[in-house]
């Protein structure tokens, strides 16, 4: 069971490497140029990138993975919130767009919240972490 739970948290968290080692950091630009149209300050740009990366290494090396899984929460939270939303949006493709990003997006944060809990209750009996929870 403990490959299946590895191949999970490595699956869940490639959205979030990539998008942050992409958008958030190396074409930082663009992800900034992107923010500004939402009315986001460009300083949270790298710092959601950061949390994103780093809290999707944490959870898929299993290295403090609790930590790792609220990094992410943290990130997509935020991000379904000003990025995509969908109910200020007029046009009716631009709105169903929206509103399915906003929709991935809290799902994937409340996946977050679970693998939280999940590492909370049986952190210790994983198998193939680095470590057991912080919290």
């Amino acid at each position: 069971m403990d490959w299946f739970i590895l191949i999970g948290r490595i699956v869940f968290v490639l959205v979030f490497v990539m998008s942050g080692l992409t958008i958030h950091l190396l074409k930082w630009r663009d992800g900034v140029a992107y923010a500004r149209e939402y009315g986001v300050p460009a300083a949270l740009v790298p710092i959601s990138g950061l949390m994103a990366v780093g809290g999707g290494v944490l959870l898929a090396l299993g290295l403090w993975p609790d930590l790792g899984a609220l990094l992410i929460a943290a990130f997509a939270f935020p991000v379904a919130f000003w990025m995509h939303g969908f109910w200020k949006i007029h046009d009716p493709m631009m709105r169903m767009n929206d509103q399915a990003h906003f929709m991935k997006d809290t799902a994937l944060g409340g996946a977050a919240l679970a693998f939280f809990g999940f590492f909370q209750q049986f952190g210790e009996d994983v198998g193939l972490t680095l470590t057991g929870p912080l919290f």
